[in-house]
């Protein structure tokens, strides 16, 4: 296999983390990273320690459905892709409810314990797989198609070396994304942290907040794109402001391309080593 499906495999998952269906998921998720549970002092070393690892098990939800509906749904994925929106608006009001949920300060069991807990306090991983699949779910009717084309083709040819490289070499793209955007979240948190530690119980419904305009955004983006699909032009505000923000992001990275976002990753991990080796020095 050459270089040129690999690239475009890496590239493809380093956009699907930013996709128009999903991406408002992004800031809800980094926002869990800073609010935590509310106490600073917890350690930046481990709080990169618990973002990397929050970040690789969001990764292995998101991509395991990928996998699975590809390959499943992959023979009659025409049909199956007009009725995607349909689950992204179900996934964006399943999001609106849990995010009311944190705000009335309800305690949630299973998926709530993506939002209810955050990763800088102790975040289960498979909270964090759930959240990637929940992502997952969002993110299917925008997706779907690269995904199929780049890595189930493959698989479905007979190379499945090929497949598995190409598979994984997305799930690389789309970990890099988030990984950079989280450890620089919380190279931040403790800062962040002490500024707003006097809001006191506030903090413990921001995530709440946010997962609620997330949810809702989904929502409406899936009922968007089935009024295109049907046909009309909706013209939507909403959807014609947040793609701005959506094409900025995804210009962003495909400028940058996967060497200077793996650069970035490096240098924020090499900061956040010599602050850790900085303060041993001071005690």
């Amino acid at each position: 296999m050459t270089d040129a499906p690999l690239a475009l495999a890496l590239a493809a998952g380093m956009l699907a983390a930013v996709n128009p269906c999903g991406f408002a998921l992004l800031p809800a998720y980094l926002s869990f990273l800073v609010v935590g549970d509310g106490r600073a002092g917890t350690g930046r070393d481990a709080a990169i320690g618990r973002a990397l690892a929050a970040t690789a098990a969001m990764t292995i939800g998101f991509v395991a459905v990928f996998g699975v509906f590809g390959l499943v749904v992959a023979p009659v994925a025409g049909a199956v892709q007009r009725q995607l929106p349909w689950l992204t608006i179900g996934m964006g009001a399943l999001l609106v409810v849990l995010g009311v949920m944190v705000l009335l300060g309800r305690q949630l069991p299973g998926l709530g314990a993506v939002v209810s807990r955050a990763p800088g306090s102790g975040t289960s991983t498979l909270s964090m797989v759930v959240f990637g699949m929940a992502y997952a779910g969002a993110s299917l009717s925008c997706t779907i198609a690269p995904f199929l084309a780049i890595v189930v083709t493959s698989l479905r040819a007979g190379s499945v070396t090929s497949g598995v490289a190409l598979f994984v070499t997305y799930a690389a793209g789309m970990g890099l994304t988030v990984a950079v955007a989280a450890v620089a979240v919380a190279l931040a948190r403790d800062g962040l942290l002490r500024r707003l530690r006097r809001a006191g119980p506030l903090l413990s419904r921001v995530g709440g907040a946010l997962l609620v305009a997330a949810g809702g955004y989904v929502a409406w983006y899936g009922w968007y794109e089935i009024r295109v699909l049907g046909g009309a032009d909706p013209g939507d505000p909403v959807i014609d402001s947040a793609a701005v923000v959506q094409r900025w992001l995804a210009d962003l990275l495909d400028r940058a391309g996967p060497v200077t976002l793996a650069g970035v990753l490096v240098l924020l991990l090499v900061v956040s080593g010599l602050g850790w080796r900085a303060k041993r020095r001071k005690r």
